[in-house]
């Protein structure tokens, strides 16, 4: 109230709101409105000022704070969850929906059901196997692989084009692939199984041909087949065609089922269960029967030789030149042939089993009266209630795992749908869908090392040896993670990562023995491995002129023991003196693999050379550095000399040889010297000259103190021989010179021989007097 009391102004004409930026407006007579559409979500509460005009447009002293709270509207839908959720490896089961509820907005709700879907119909990324298709399906479930990854035992795929991860082949209709016979199965009956993942999408023209994806067929003269799997106008097709002497009647032989996956360009995972005359497809974990069955008449008998081909189907008769037809166009990864009938869905669930997949934590408290059920992969839950507070609490349990060590990173889709029915209504409310993801964090990769003795050397009469010689007597394989601890340094003020190695255990899948430069002459070497080295250990081994190959999804400790266990023999090695080998190493279908661990391998050669003289000069004791070395390994270093050193040796001991021989022939010549004259000239020159005599020691040589007496007799004795010798170079000399001369020949003669029984008396010294 002002002091204008008047009729005109004393009464209020106007409102007027003075906060901006809000979407309200108010009129004259005080009704606040919205001016746009409000939503709870943007914002739970506004707060505005409002001030009062009279009709002198003359405004209040004070105004009023207004407060507006925006009420939600009610949606039927699931409340409280997270579109993206983090999984870190290691972490085993985590909640999904820890906080979720369900909102029906007071509906008369009588039964609810709701769909859990992980999505992991990408072969590879969406499904975490436990081997990687190709080893853990031949291990455990027993199937074999007809597209492994190329390596040195598995060649037959290396022209094929493939993603980077090695486990998808590619087919665009122009490529085909022969089975070796070594791996095709020879005991298939009326019982196997066939499994893959498949990618494939419609066929090109209005009049597709047939699209080859396994075929047995004839390899030459005549072009039937025996069995093959196929699509044809996005139907899938089995044919499988008895032999004559089975049945003499019409019998099924073709198999058909349409399905819309077969053409949707999206993976998808098909197990073909032949229990001839029945034929069953699993798809993703679902089951169907053929929609169509054709007969055909038994084939004739013949010796005619089978080819298994993949991606399209062997012509060998009938036509010009045998070729490939029928060639097929998409992806394929995982082909497996298992002989034999697949007995229960627990070998379903083998050869589809994910290491990742939904899971209920504390089934007990799952809540009364919800019934659950998962699918054989574990991707796919239903529930189903009449109570939402118990479908809440169920859904809240609801929890993602992954067990591999090394899980595949990025996402995998969830979708969770609900319907539900409401008392005595034929209109109920509706339920939107969720649509979340789990993002799986990298992991740190680990680092396989392979270690051990790199080189070593042993005689050649061990490689001759109808054992050989075992390669690896101590190799080691490891894995290591490398962690980092980030800290906050109080100093910089920035981020520290000390950097931890940790050992961690791990599956691997092959190891491959190769060798280095020529491949392995089957006539005179080979690689040996006891396949009962094998048993109990899921691996299995196969031998080639490049190597050796262990392959199977086992324990590093496994893979140890059976690399200790490789021999190399070579039963001719006069004509080697060394072979190298490598060993590299893989896990995770050759996502990761090892260092390359090189070996050289030495042959060593004993020196025939000195069979032939020795007995004429020393008897092999007198040669101790040569015959009895300190350690074992200078015996084989010793050994190893074929070049120079050999020649050198042989040229010595042949001038010894010659002077020695020259020595006992003049020795002989003066033996008959008189006793008397010896003892005459042993008195009158005891004190001779010993300047010509040299007596050299090599320092190098280890006095051998704990030989016998004889042995040091012996050797003193050829001391004294080696004296003698270099006296007789010095009388050739002197007789050399002596015989110019026909006048003084005889005295010379007596000169000598007086000489040499000299020497002869003078050289028989105590040796226990000398000093060394």
């Amino acid at each position: 109230m002002d002091e204008d009391c008047s009729p005109q102004y004393s009464q209020i004409c106007n409102y007027e709101i003075s906060t901006s930026n809000v979407p309200f407006a108010i009129d004259r007579n005080g009704n606040i409105r919205n001016t746009e559409k409000l939503s709870y979500d943007k914002q739970h509460q506004y707060e505005i000022k409002v001030t009062a005009y009279d009709c002198g447009q003359k405004h209040a002293a004070e105004e009023v704070t207004v407060i507006v709270d925006i009420k939600p509207v009610c949606k039927p839908g699931w409340q409280d969850w997270e579109r993206r959720i983090e999984y870190n490896p290691g972490s085993g089961s985590v909640a999904l929906f820890p906080n979720v509820r369900l909102e029906t907005c007071d509906g008369p709700v009588s039964f609810i059901r709701t769909s859990i879907e992980l999505q992991m119909n990408r072969v590879g990324k969406g499904c975490d196997r436990e081997t990687y298709f190709d080893t853990s399906l031949k291990t455990v479930c027993g199937a074999i692989d007809l597209l492994p990854s190329p390596s040195a035992s598995t060649n037959w795929t290396a022209g094929l084009p493939m993603d980077n991860s090695g486990m998808i082949f590619k087919f665009d209709g122009k490529q085909g692939v022969k089975i070796p016979d070594a791996i095709v199965p020879k005991n298939l009956t009326d019982q196997f199984t066939i499994t893959m993942w498949m990618k494939h999408g419609p066929s090109p023209g209005l009049r597709a041909e047939k699209e080859t994806i396994l075929c047995n067929s004839d390899k030459t003269e005549m072009n039937r087949h025996h069995y093959a799997l196929y699509v044809h106008n996005c139907r899938l097709v089995f044919l499988l065609r008895r032999d004559f002497d089975q049945a003499d009647t019409f019998r099924p032989a073709e198999f058909h089922w349409k399905l819309d996956q077969i053409c949707d360009k999206e993976w998808h995972y098909y197990i073909i269960n032949i229990d001839f005359p029945l034929v069953t497809l699993y798809m993703d974990g679902a089951t169907y029967e053929p929609y169509l069955v054709t007969n055909d008449w038994p084939i004739h008998p013949s010796h005619i030789a089978m080819q298994l081909t993949v991606g399209a189907c062997w012509q060998g008769g009938e036509i010009t030149k045998p070729k490939f037809a029928q060639y097929f166009r998409g992806s394929i990864a995982g082909l497996m042939l298992r002989p034999g009938k697949i007995e229960s869905q627990k070998m379903i669930s083998c050869l589809q089993a994910c290491k990742e997949g939904l899971d209920i934590n504390s089934l007990e408290n799952l809540g009364q009266g919800v019934k659950y059920h998962f699918n054989p992969s574990q991707s796919a839950l239903v529930m189903e209630g009449e109570d939402i507070d118990s479908i809440n609490q169920a859904l809240r349990r609801v929890s993602y795992i992954n067990s591999q060590q090394i899980p595949s990173a990025g996402k995998r889709h969830l979708k969770v749908s609900s319907k539900v029915q409401c008392f005595g209504e034929d209109i109920c409310i509706t339920i939107p869908d969720i649509d979340a993801y789990v993002t799986v964090l990298q992991t740190n990769e680990p680092k396989i090392t392979v270690t051990g003795m790199d080189h070593f050397a042993r005689p050649a009469s061990e490689f001759e040896n109808s054992n050989g010689v075992i390669l690896l007597p101590d190799i080691r394989i490891i894995s290591t993670v490398t962690k980092m601890e980030k800290r906050l340094s109080k100093n910089l003020g920035k981020t520290n990562a000390p950097v931890m190695v940790e050992e961690v255990l791990h599956r691997l899948e092959f190891c491959d023995i190769l060798v280095t430069g020529e491949e392995l002459d089957i006539t005179k070497e080979c690689l040996e491995l006891d396949i009962n080295v094998l048993q109990g250990k899921y691996l299995k081994a196969t031998n080639s002129t490049k190597g050796y190959s262990i392959y199977g999804s086992g324990t590093m400790q496994s893979y140890e023991d059976v690399l200790h266990q490789i021999r190399y023999r070579y039963w001719d090695s006069a004509s080697i003196f060394g072979r190298k080998f490598k060993v590299k190493c893989s896990e995770l279908n050759g996502r990761y693999t090892s260092n390359e661990f090189n070996l050289e391998v030495n042959i060593l050669h004993n020196s025939n050379f000195m069979e032939n003289v020795n007995h004429m000069v020393i008897q092999p004791e007198f040669m101790p550095s040569l015959q009895h070395p300190n350690t074992e390994l200078s015996r084989h270093e010793t050994r190893v000399s074929p070049g120079a050193t050999a020649i050198v040796l042989v040229a010595c001991v042949s001038i010894l040889v010659i002077i020695v021989v020259l020595g006992i022939l003049r020795l002989r010549a003066v033996h008959q010297q008189d006793f008397q004259d010896k003892e005459s000239v042993k008195e009158n020159e005891i004190n001779w000259d010993d300047s010509a005599l040299t007596i050299t020691v090599n320092p190098m040589e280890k006095y051998e103190t704990h030989e016998t007496e004889e042995y040091e007799s012996e050797g003193e004795d050829e001391e004294e021989n080696d004296e003698e010798e270099d006296e007789e170079e010095e009388e050739e000399s002197t007789s050399g010179e002596s015989e110019e001369s026909d006048d003084e020949e005889m005295e010379s003669q007596v000169k000598a021989k007086q000489h040499n029984a000299t020497r002869r008396g003078l050289l028989e010294w105590n040796h226990h007097t000398i000093t060394y």
